[in-house]
C-alpha cells in the first residue's frame, strides 16, 4: 500500500536542480525502501504540460521520469475511471469556495481510498483537506 501521493510539484522538483523545492524531494526520493508512492495520470499529465514549452531536453527528462516510475514497484500509478472523476467532480461543486483544481480533488479522492495522509506538495489545498504536506 502506497504511504505517500505524489503531485505535479514533487516530481518538478526532482527534474529541476535549481527548483527551490528540490534538495527535499531528493531526500525523499533517495529514499530507497523507506516509503511507497501513488499518483495519477492527471499529475502526470500536468508534469508534461508544465515540461511541454521547456525544450526537447526538458521534455525528453519529463517523458524519462515518468517511464521510470511508471515500471518501479515502489510506485503505483492510478488510471482515471469514470468514478474518480465523478466522485472529483461532487468534491470540487461541493467546495466552490475554494480554489482547489479538478486534478486536487481527484487526488485528494484518490488518497482519501488509499489512506494516504502524507502529499508530496506544497500546496495547502490538501491542508485544507485534512491532509499532511511534506514540501
Amino acid at each position: 500500500m502506497p504511504s505517500l501521493f505524489a503531485d505535479a510539484v514533487y516530481l518538478i522538483a526532482l527534474l529541476f536542480p535549481n527548483d527551490d523545492l528540490h534538495p527535499r524531494a531528493m531526500e525523499i526520493a533517495g529514499t530507497p525502501g523507506e516509503h511507497s508512492f501513488a499518483t495519477i495520470d492527471a499529475v502526470l499529465v500536468e508534469v508534461l504540460a508544465y515540461a511541454a514549452e521547456r525544450g526537447p531536453h526538458i521534455r525528453r527528462q519529463a517523458v524519462g521520469l515518468i517511464d521510470d516510475l511508471i515500471i518501479d514497484p515502489t510506485w503505483t500509478l492510478i488510471r482515471q475511471v469514470p468514478a474518480h472523476f465523478d466522485r472529483a467532480f461532487d468534491l470540487y461543486r461541493r467546495r466552490l469556495d475554494k480554489g482547489y483544481s479538478l486534478t486536487d480533488c481527484m487526488s485528494m479522492v484518490v488518497c482519501a481510498d488509499l489512506g494516504i495522509a502524507e502529499v508530496l506538495s506544497h500546496d495547502h489545498h490538501f491542508e485544507q483537506e485534512g491532509f499532511a504536506i511534506l514540501l
